[in-house]
């Protein structure tokens, strides 16, 4: 394989076809995928109406007293100021959430146009946004589907750590020997590390071979797991080249990294340089999509084009 001849016809698609860069920009805001976070507090405590002072008092130097009445009004003063900020926060984050979706399934339904495109540009010499867009959203579920599919060990690994957590403060609450709840939540934390480091290589292997099997499903019409049994295929048989243009792809990144450091953090502060931010994620993503297109087309017999292409109006 030529890696220079796919790296410059690669770019050449990119520059004489820019509308591409706006499922670039589709792909990179999506990237990060439906997520949700929070955060908790943990009050100790018994808060049964039966408060021992003298529990508190005397083992902490310096924390005072409080009577029953007074933790009262704290909690009557208290409870509503949370029960407004959770009333106010819980909307947000499930709208957060919702948004998080919808531009991760734009992203994948972009992420098959910006495929499409490319490939019709190199069959038949010219390609469109709305026909690379129309091409993504015809196999958007099957899309969808083999994006999700790497995230499923990290779903599982989110379920184990909840599990892990739910023993470890059942542990606390059965016991009163410290040490015994200290010695169980160690190993337990010592077994989840464990398995968030292969939940962590699986996802990789996932995500790498989502690259082939998201182009088998555009160029060869195959469902989900067809797509990522077609991807194995490819990937089994082109892995030294493939794993040349993954390293390729890290030297560049790694580069482009180090050179965006400043300039990135600088757009990042700045709201009014998002778009520009974009530009330039959405510029790096359609590159490097454009970069596996060309590579799989090469391997499956589909060959890099020498068809020249009008300049960019």
């Amino acid at each position: 394989m030529d890696y220079g001849s796919l790296i410059g016809r690669a770019w050449d698609i990119l520059w004489n076809n820019k509308w591409l860069v706006l499922l670039g920009i589709l792909v990179a805001l999506g990237g990060g995928g439906p997520g949700g976070g929070g955060s908790g507090y943990n009050f100790g405590g018994n808060f049964s109406g039966d408060f021992d002072t003298a529990q508190y008092g005397e083992g902490f130097e310096g924390m005072p007293d409080l009577s029953e009445e007074e933790l009262q009004q704290f909690l009557d003063e208290f409870l509503p100021v949370a029960g407004i900020g959770l009333a106010i926060l819980i909307p947000i984050l499930c709208i957060a959430f919702i948004i998080g979706i919808v531009l991760w399934a734009i992203g994948n339904i972009a992420r098959g146009g910006l495929i499409a495109g490319v490939n019709q540009i190199e069959t038949e010499g010219v390609s469109q946004f709305g026909e690379a867009w129309r091409a993504g959203w015809e196999k958007g579920w099957r899309l969808i589907g083999i994006g999700l599919i790497p995230a499923i060990p990290g779903l599982v690994l989110l379920l184990v750590g909840l599990a892990l957590g739910v023993a470890i403060f059942g542990v606390i609450a059965a016991t009163e020997d410290t040490a015994a709840p200290v010695a169980a939540g160690v190993g337990m934390i010592i077994t989840f590390v464990a398995i968030g480091c292969l939940v962590a290589l699986v996802s990789l292997a996932l995500s790498v071979l989502r690259t082939f099997a998201d182009r088998a499903c555009m160029l060869e019409d195959t469902g989900v797991f067809e797509s990522y049994r077609r991807g194995w295929e490819v990937l089994r048989d082109n892995f030294g080249p493939a794993l040349i243009l993954f390293l390729i792809q890290v030297g560049i990144s790694i580069g482009l990294g180090i050179l965006m450091l400043v300039p990135s953090i600088i757009m990042t502060l700045c709201c009014l340089l998002w778009p520009l931010l974009w530009v330039i994620n959405g510029t790096i993503v359609t590159f490097f999509s454009t970069l596996w297109t060309l590579a799989w087309r090469e391997w499956v017999g589909g060959g890099i084009s020498g068809i020249e292409q009008a300049p960019a109006v």
